[in-house]
């Protein structure tokens, strides 16, 4: 009887071994040979962590600006501006590769540049007259040729001074006409003018210069209110003010009639023409007067300095240093108010309405007026020769 410890032990199972599984017992007649040690299997591991991903140990001690690189440059990029050369780059499979152009690459044609720069250029700007020709019209205004790209447009309402009823007969086609731009062009090119504005500004112009030579100007009264009359000049709208009329009390007569008058105030920028008829009369009386005149008139004043003599209308300075040659100690030894005298005219001024007169002049011997004044008065007319011509010989002499 066999026992159970008697019994063989079963072979220990073979490891499996990487390859695959265990392989079969050896052959009873020959040596085991010994089982090869598999390699132990190692059990799945973790995510790999950022260090070993990315590799942060060779980026370590870079800056930001060497992660990003060099800024590019606007001209052509940073390495051209930084003066290196840029490293080349393999082209993507199918693409071609492009090489940059600069401006020299291309053809350029600087005289048809700037003749495209004249052609599209604005013409006309705001204030400046221009030089054009009449193309067309519309019920609301008319085209002028002014050499832009686009004709001008002048409004009806600007076409001129006072109401214009026919279009057509006073603008016919190729009618040469000089305007004022008055609106920069638009996004079509066009641009306003104005030939009633032009005729404005040169109508104040003219005044202007009426006015700075003194003139006296012929006018008729077209209308009045409660303060004066208006009137007409030279297509601007005057006023003269009750005071400066010489029939104030009875302005609304005036109406119609043609008055001589003077100018009080000219300004166009805030439109203001105001005129005078009273101050007609002393401009139109100093129209009449010059220097080495001899005029007659009454002392109407003694002030400290001298006698203002009324001239009829104006008013003339008789200085005390023009008087006499001899020595004066009060003026009334030489004249009293509202005696009648003769004197030379030795100065006349239209713009500050000033008159300077003189009877030293008409003197034999200095002093002669203070002792003789009625024989320098008599021969007042033979003595103004002699003083006129000394009034040459000083004016040369100053000259």
């Amino acid at each position: 009887m066999i026992k159970k410890e008697d019994e063989a032990a079963p072979d220990p199972p073979l490891a499996p071994t990487a390859s695959g599984p265990a392989s079969a017992p050896a052959a009873a007649s020959g040596p085991v040979a010994p089982a090869p040690v598999a390699a132990p299997v190692r059990p799945p591991s973790p995510a790999a962590d950022d260090d070993d991903r990315f590799d942060l140990a060779g980026i370590e001690g870079l800056t930001m600006a060497d992660l990003l690189g060099p800024a590019p440059d606007r001209r052509g990029g940073s390495a051209r501006s930084a003066g290196r050369a840029p490293a080349a780059t393999e082209a993507a499979p199918g693409e071609s590769s492009r090489q940059a152009r600069t401006v020299d690459d291309f053809d350029f044609d600087e005289e048809a540049f700037l003749a495209a720069l004249d052609e599209n250029a604005p013409v006309g700007t705001t204030g400046e007259v221009v030089q054009g020709v009449v193309i067309g019209m519309e019920s609301d205004g008319v085209y002028v040729d002014i050499g832009g790209k686009a004709p001008g447009f002048m409004p009806k309402s600007e076409c001129g001074l006072g109401v214009i009823t026919n279009l057509k007969e006073r603008f016919p086609k190729g009618l040469p006409i000089e305007v004022l731009v008055t609106r920069e062009q638009n996004a079509d090119g066009m641009v306003t003018i104005s030939a009633r504005a032009l005729a404005l500004r040169q109508s104040w112009e003219k005044v202007r210069q009426l006015e700075k030579e003194g003139k006296v100007v012929q006018v008729k009264v077209n209308g009045f209110n409660r303060g004066g009359v208006t009137c007409d000049l030279e297509g601007l709208r005057g006023f003269i003010p009750r005071s400066q009329l010489n029939e104030g009390e009875n302005h609304e007569a005036l109406v119609g009639q043609t008055l001589g008058v003077a100018f009080l105030e000219v300004n166009a920028e805030t439109r203001k023409l105001v005129l005078s008829e009273k101050r007609a009369a002393t401009a139109a009386r100093f129209a009449t007067l010059e220097v080495g005149q001899l005029v007659e008139g009454q002392v109407v004043s003694i002030k400290p300095y001298g006698f203002f003599v009324d001239l009829g209308g104006v008013s003339g300075l008789l200085h005390q240093s023009s008087i006499t040659g001899g020595a004066l100690r009060d003026l009334r030894e030489a004249f009293q108010q509202g005696e009648h005298l003769k004197a030379l005219i030795t100065a006349v001024d239209p713009a500050r309405g000033r008159i300077a007169l003189n009877t030293a002049l008409l003197e034999g011997p200095p002093g002669e007026l203070l002792i003789a004044k009625d024989t320098v008065m008599a021969e007042a007319e033979d003595r103004a020769h002699r003083a006129r011509s000394l009034l040459r010989q000083q004016e040369q002499d100053a000259g």
